[in-house]
């Protein structure tokens, strides 16, 4: 069953077969040596989001959530490479980086890459010389006070921040995450609700700066970036998801909704997402494998 709101059957399919190409393509020229070494860091660091966005994939397509945990290892394994030849490159050339964009939690990007991340390893419980090979990755120990509290539900030792980095829209969470018991369903449903609006932040005032925003935010968008371009793989809060499994919300007034991956918690079903039927195809469609327009 689809779990995504978009695409169709065939969409899926074609993009979980085109990134597990893809995965197996960059793993395969890893072995080979680089043409452009100092772009080398950056190239490795790709493969990290390859991993990602194929388990991203598998879960909007309907694949198993026992099955999305296979792709970490991997993950791991190209993150840990490129920052073992930044190291190398940077050193080389005197460079204060060896990559295309800002890899500290304040850059909002990286806050939200590095969240996700850690809600699919708590949701998918992957081994702990995984999840601490995670940690020192994302590093940032003591910078957010939302992300330590989850991270450190599976790791208590780890310093707690005292201030959030992004108050739009994680402001929301931290109060559902504070909220007394009774009242958590709802500031959860809420921050869910304000989710993805809020990650698109305006520009700092008095400057000629586009708007803020995550790479993947308008995927999907039938104006700017529709699926026919193929780069939407979903927009799930799985930051909700990492708030519910590490304090026990209840999260059951956000099943159902649109960017609420619920099934990551429940592996072994129901499915919390809606049933979508495809479009039937007439006779003559299904003759000559014409879809409707």
């Amino acid at each position: 069953m689809i779990r995504a709101p978009q695409g169709d059957s065939s969409y899926w399919s074609d993009r979980v077969k085109k990134f597990q190409a893809t995965v197996i393509e960059h793993t395969e020229l890893t072995k080979s040596p680089s043409q452009n070494p100092t772009y080398e860091p950056q190239f490795q660091y790709n493969l990290t989001g390859y991993y990602a966005r194929l388990i991203l994939l598998r879960y909007s397509s309907g694949g198993a959530v026992s099955d999305l945990s296979q792709h970490f290892p991997g993950l791991l394994d190209a993150w840990e490479h490129s920052n073992r030849l930044s190291d190398e490159v940077c050193k080389e050339h005197h460079l204060q980086t060896c990559r295309d964009w800002d890899f500290s939690l304040s850059n909002l990007n990286h806050y939200n890459w590095c969240f996700w991340l850690v809600g699919l390893a708590l949701s998918l419980e992957i081994p702990n010389d995984q999840w601490q090979r995670l940690l020192a990755l994302i590093g940032g120990d003591g910078e957010d006070v939302l992300l330590d509290r989850v991270i450190a539900s599976r790791s208590p030792e780890r310093r707690i921040g005292t201030s959030l980095l992004h108050a739009k829209p994680y402001a929301r969470l931290l109060r559902a995450v504070d909220a007394p018991k009774d009242q958590q369903a709802t500031l959860l449903r809420d921050f869910v609700e304000h989710w993805y609006a809020e990650l698109k932040r305006p520009a700092p005032k008095n400057k000629k700066a586009p708007s803020v925003e995550p790479f993947w935010y308008i995927y999907g968008d039938p104006e700017k970036n529709p699926l026919e371009m193929g780069s939407y793989f979903g927009r799930w809060c799985i930051e909700a998801v990492a708030a519910v499994k590490a304090f026990g919300l209840d999260d059951s007034l956000c099943l159902g909704h649109e960017h609420y991956p619920g099934d990551l918690l429940r592996p072994n079903g129901p499915s919390t997402h809606p049933l979508r039927e495809e479009p039937k195809q007439g006779l003559f469609a299904r003759l000559f494998g014409r879809k409707p327009g």
